[in-house]
């Protein structure tokens, strides 16, 4: 998955606002499906493409539409644009680099559903970071949402048995899990922080940095893995197209409509849809995993409550 860039919220004068609502809401469910479905594809893919491949590719498959799609729909003055480099070069190693590196390597370790319920304590993270870093106010709701959701995910990590932490510790994929979040925390926080630039001119950008930058790295070791299988092939175009572009494409959509507090809880579908892909593939899951996703979705949505509730009533 990526989470998106956002965009102030404001309403569609094309919709009326009942029709509008729902457009927003379909929307919405469209782009986690797609970024679920980049948790269990892209499990699948590095069993055949190595992650540093893949999120090479992932981006080469992606650049040339959200190129097109901003110039398009955002008509960017890409001079302009182009002058925020030195953030959009911090926001591509954290973000699109970082994260996805991170996330695909994890994957390589752990199962889609594991990432998927560590990656749900991201938006409690951002909560955390962002009074420490950005000294916004941090209620005792929000505090508490944040210690729920943390026990969540510990309940996730020693599979229910939350003593067992001090003797075994971390699996390998865990670890590379918290990592993804972290880098993706660090990418919200810096993006609170850089010039404002419209969302999908921004990924657009930051993906052409990341495939500068990945290049030398690529040739250097031989080039780019190509997938061997027109089953591995499928895979690597979903992955460029659905959770690239798509995904933000809706989000975006949707947040013409819908407050970013409100859309954001609905990032908590990821994981719902991934353990719905897990359990229709017939793929293991554990009473832990399921446990520890409804504490760490429970947490989050507390953490985030209050500030939905504020801006809907703005």
């Amino acid at each position: 998955m990526s989470s998106p860039d956002v965009m102030p919220a404001r309403t569609s004068p094309s919709l009326s606002p009942r029709r509008g609502l729902v457009v927003a809401v379909v929307s919405l469910l469209g782009a986690t499906l797609f970024w679920a479905g980049n948790y269990v594809i892209g499990a699948g893919a590095v069993t055949s493409i190595d992650p540093l491949s893949l999120v090479f590719l992932r981006w080469g498959i992606a650049v040339v539409p959200l190129l097109v799609i901003a110039h398009l729909v955002e008509r960017p003055r890409w001079g302009e644009a182009l002058r925020a480099w030195p953030w959009l070069i911090a926001l591509s190693a954290f973000g699109l680099a970082g994260y996805n590196l991170l996330l695909y390597s994890a994957l390589q370790f752990t199962d889609a559903f594991n990432a998927s319920l560590i990656n749900a304590f991201n938006p409690a993270l951002i909560t955390l970071a962002a009074a420490v870093f950005l000294r916004e106010k941090l209620t005792p709701r929000a505090i508490g949402g944040v210690l729920i959701a943390l026990v969540g995910v510990l309940v996730v990590l020693s599979k229910g048995d939350l003593a067992a932490l001090g003797g075994t510790g971390f699996g390998r994929g865990e670890l590379l899990m918290i990592g993804a979040i972290l880098a993706w925390t660090a990418y919200t926080i810096t993006g609170r922080l850089a010039p404002t630039l419209p969302p999908i001119t921004s990924t657009a950008l930051q993906a052409v940095i990341v495939l500068v930058a990945l290049a030398p790295v690529s040739i250097a070791s031989g080039g780019p893995a190509l997938p061997a299988t027109p089953a591995v092939w499928g895979a690597l175009v979903f992955i460029g197209v659905f959770p690239s572009v798509l995904s933000y494409l809706l989000w975006n959509r949707a947040l013409t409509v819908l407050p970013a507090g409100g859309a954001g809880v609905f990032l908590n579908l990821i994981t719902v849809f991934t353990a719905a892909f897990t359990i229709l593939a017939g793929h293991p899951y554990t009473a832990a995993q399921i446990l520890g996703g409804v504490i760490v979705i429970g947490g989050v949505i507390l953490t985030n409550a209050g500030s939905f509730a504020r801006k809907r009533t703005r």
